[in-house]
């Protein structure tokens, strides 16, 4: 079953976070996952938001648990945390 990386994200040091995103990429691509959303135009209906929000599909959550903790995303997360504010979950699909 699919599992999806809901991220929201503010930017607050855009130099360091195109680090981030140099080395994320690549780091989503080799555990197997594709990039649904990825900044584009926010709508809120309810509640809150940050201004940038990303969705990632992974093949299942054990692969999304993996992606998030190995190396390569662990070094992305170096230049990303000190750089932005984010809310990151893991959600489970229905397929």
């Amino acid at each position: 079953m699919s599992a999806y990386a809901i991220v929201q994200v503010d930017v607050n040091d855009p130099s360091e976070y195109a680090r981030y995103a140099e080395l994320a990429g690549p780091a989503v691509a080799k555990y197997g996952g594709t990039f649904l959303a990825r900044g584009g135009q926010v709508e809120v209906m309810e509640g809150t938001t940050r201004a940038r929000c990303v969705i990632v599909q992974f093949p299942d959550m054990q692969t999304a648990q993996t992606f998030y903790h190995s190396p390569e995303y662990q070094e992305a997360l170096s230049y990303a945390l000190p750089s932005s504010d984010r809310d990151y979950k893991f959600v489970e699909g229905v397929d």
